[in-house]
This record gives structure tokens, C-alpha cells and sequence, in this order.
């Protein structure tokens, strides 16, 4: 079995909240799918600007959890843009044992509990 990369893993965590994004009614302005290039996701929605910044975890670590210095970063160049920031955590495991690696062509579970403004 091959394990999925750093890289495919950010890609399920991208993809599972720019389809919550886009069910939610916001609108994509720039996407930017490399992992650590900051935000991933520059959307509008009721005329606001949104920077949304997007991180995996496998299990069993929280997706809750993030940098709060960086976080506080992304929020003070996000309000030169008047723009709100959010932390998007997306929690990733084996779909039938939580303890084992995530390969390709297994199935996975994924924890996301929806955006955290900053």
C-alpha cells in the first residue's frame, strides 16, 4: 500500500472545504492549493472579503488547534484588505481504523466542523 502524501492529504483537506465554502454561498475570488502558501482561500460572500486558511491533521491530533502567532499574522494582513480570517482545520483518519496510515484507495473519515473566525 502506498501512503498518501503531505501534498494529497492538503488536497482532501482543500477539497472538503472548498465544497463547504461553495454549499455555504461564498464566491472564489483566488485559490491557492500549495500547502503554507497563505490563504488558501480568498472568497466573498454578502459583500465581505474572507482569507481562509486551510490545514490537515491526521488523527489523533485536533483540528481545532492552530498557531495562534501566525494565525494573528494572516489577521493583521487580512485587515489591510478589510478582509475577516478564518482557520479551516480538517481532521483526517483511516476510515476503519483510526490507528493506521492513510493509503491510497482506502477509505478515509474526515473531522471538520466548519470554519473559526480569527
Amino acid at each position: 500500500m502506498q501512503k498518501l502524501s503531505k501534498q494529497e492529504l492538503h488536497q482532501l483537506a482543500m477539497n472538503n472545504v472548498g465544497e463547504a465554502l461553495k454549499a455555504d454561498g461564498f464566491e472564489f475570488l483566488a485559490v491557492n492549493s500549495e500547502p503554507k502558501k497563505d490563504p488558501q482561500f480568498v472568497c466573498t460572500k454578502d459583500k465581505t472579503l474572507h482569507f481562509i486558511i486551510v490545514r490537515h491533521v491526521c488523527y489523533p491530533d485536533n483540528p481545532k488547534k492552530y498557531d495562534a502567532d501566525f494565525m494573528q499574522e494572516v489577521k493583521e494582513h487580512a485587515a489591510k484588505f478589510k478582509a475577516k480570517t478564518y482557520f479551516a482545520g480538517v481532521g483526517i483518519a483511516h476510515a476503519e481504523d483510526y490507528g493506521k496510515p492513510l493509503c491510497k484507495n482506502e477509505p478515509y473519515a474526515v473531522n471538520y466542523a466548519g470554519l473559526q473566525e480569527v
